[in-house]
């Protein structure tokens, strides 16, 4: 009888490890899942970016973030100066602000209004 006891005592001390080791390994494989998925993706775009931003040159048409559209007609350390129409308007930005190389284009039909054709 004491035998019995024993062997459940020790049977339930090696059951409560081997779930705190598969517990241990779940959180693992959790931490890989998010870092494969969500953290690697985002570092391959802030490189993406800060690459695009350091090649950029005099002549690039380029959006900002805020979505004025213009050519660069000086580049400068931390700063670009564009102009935006054929006024010849020039505004100054960080370099942080560009979004893109080149001009964005509507894609789908976003931001389109659809007009029906009912009557």
């Amino acid at each position: 009888m004491l035998t019995q006891v024993a062997g459940a005592v020790l049977s339930g001390t090696q059951n409560a490890t081997g779930g705190g080791m598969s517990m241990i390994i779940m959180v693992v494989v959790m931490i890989a899942i998010f870092y494969f998925l969500l953290i690697r993706p985002e570092n391959k775009k802030k490189k993406a970016a800060a690459k695009m931003r350091s090649e950029l040159t005099v002549g690039d048409q380029i959006t900002t973030i805020g979505g004025i559209v213009g050519t660069i007609c000086a580049v400068k350390e931390d700063t670009i100066v564009i102009e935006t129409s054929a006024d010849r308007v020039r505004i100054e930005f960080t370099k942080w602000a560009v979004s893109t190389k080149g001009t964005q284009s509507v894609e789908d039909g976003v931001g389109e209004e659809k007009k029906d054709n009912k009557k």
